[in-house]
């Protein structure tokens, strides 16, 4: 099993962003999935997750709501996270995971820069 993100890159302040993370293996079903970031000198933590199913409850940390949307499509094993009004706080690096076959995936993460 193996997740690629993407979507990373240098915004501007108010900017948006689009990452994606697609699954790739041999499994069945891909149960929540989530992302992370972490800033340099910080510990990684948490910015938005949701369930497998339709219309699984979603989760936001306080910083990114109104901002964030995380959304997935199953049929391409892929989750998203639509960034906007970004923020230089939001820099950091970006990692997707997902339940796969009783167990937490990694993705490899992504950079996001938001600076003038």
């Amino acid at each position: 099993v193996q997740l690629q993100a993407s979507g990373g890159g240098l915004v501007q302040p108010g900017g948006s962003l689009r990452l994606s993370c697609a699954a790739s293996g041999s499994f069945f079903s891909i149960g929540a999935m989530r992302w992370y970031r972490q800033a340099p000198g910080k510990e990684r933590g948490l910015v938005a997750a949701m369930g497998s199913g339709v219309g699984s409850p979603t989760y936001y940390v306080d910083s990114v709501k109104g901002r964030f949307t995380i959304s997935r499509d199953n049929a391409k094993n892929t989750v998203y996270l639509q960034m906007n009004s970004l923020k230089p706080e939001d820099t950091a690096v970006y990692y997707c995971s997902a339940d796969i076959l009783g167990r937490s995936q990694w993705g490899q993460g992504t950079q996001v820069t938001v600076s003038s």
